[in-house]
């Protein structure tokens, strides 16, 4: 990346080695696992129901395959469990990457295309958090900023509010020592291009209105100038015609 969005002194003061890892809440691994071994002992009774008790093809097959899919997703969804154990998110001095699990992917971001944020829940999670959570919950939004993807965690998917604010507190830094998020090439989301759209339309609205400001008061001049000029020629239409009346009324006088 261009050498003139980094801030060499803010870089200076940030880790030279070592991973920060940010495992995920123990509460949500928790459930995750006790709902998928229920699932997958469903997903299994369906399964052998469907092959060894049913004989209509058409119920056999559509048993076997809720019974399929269920057993299937349960062990991944079980696997995963023991994968953000270990880090939900990560921030990795030695290698210069803001890392995260994404399901079964783990996506690195380097630090010179990273932006870190401040994030807002979506309707759903907005709901859930005034009706049924007595902490409010922080998000954080963590976004490679030359790719059309961002991604968002909170301080309830890590393990503890502590975690969330020092990875909030990570994540600010490296932004701001990077300074990607000032790049013209960066990929802009809805909602800024909305802001920008919004910003363009002022500009134009505010040219029109100074240009029919200066049309109005154009025709306004010249208005005045026309009456000007009007009344200049009624005055000197009354004075030609007061000097030839005086003129008669001597001629009259001198006859008598």
């Amino acid at each position: 990346m261009p050498n003139e969005l980094e801030n060499k002194e803010l870089i200076e003061k940030l880790p030279k080695e070592g991973v920060h890892c940010y495992p995920a809440n123990p509460s949500k691994i928790t459930r995750n696992r006790a709902v998928s071994v229920v699932f997958f002992v469903i997903g299994i009774f369906l399964l052998c129901y469907g092959l060894l008790m049913v004989s209509d093809n058409i119920i056999k097959l559509a048993l076997v395959v809720v019974g399929s899919l269920s057993t299937i997703i349960s062990i991944l969804v079980f696997a995963q469990s023991f994968l953000i154990a270990k880090f939900r998110v990560a921030v990795d001095y030695n290698e210069k990457n803001v890392v995260l699990r994404y399901r079964y992917s783990k996506i690195s971001i380097p630090f010179e295309n990273f932006d870190g944020r401040d994030g807002t829940p979506d309707q759903a999670e907005a709901i859930i958090d005034k009706n049924f959570k007595k902490d409010a919950t922080l998000y954080l939004v963590l976004d490679d900023v030359f790719e059309d993807a961002c991604y968002q965690t909170s301080s309830s998917d890590l393990e503890s509010l502590d975690d969330f604010k020092q990875l909030r507190e990570d994540c600010f830094a490296i932004a701001e020592a990077y300074g990607a998020r000032n790049s013209k090439d960066k990929v802009k989301f809805y909602y800024e291009k909305d802001e920008a759209e919004k910003d363009t339309g002022s500009t134009d609205l505010d040219a029109l209105i100074e240009e029919t400001k200066a049309e109005k008061k154009a025709d306004e001049e010249a208005e005045a100038a026309r009456r000007a000029e009007e009344q200049a020629a009624r005055e000197a239409e009354e004075t030609e015609n007061d000097v030839s009346e005086e003129a008669g009324k001597e001629a009259e006088d001198s006859e008598e």
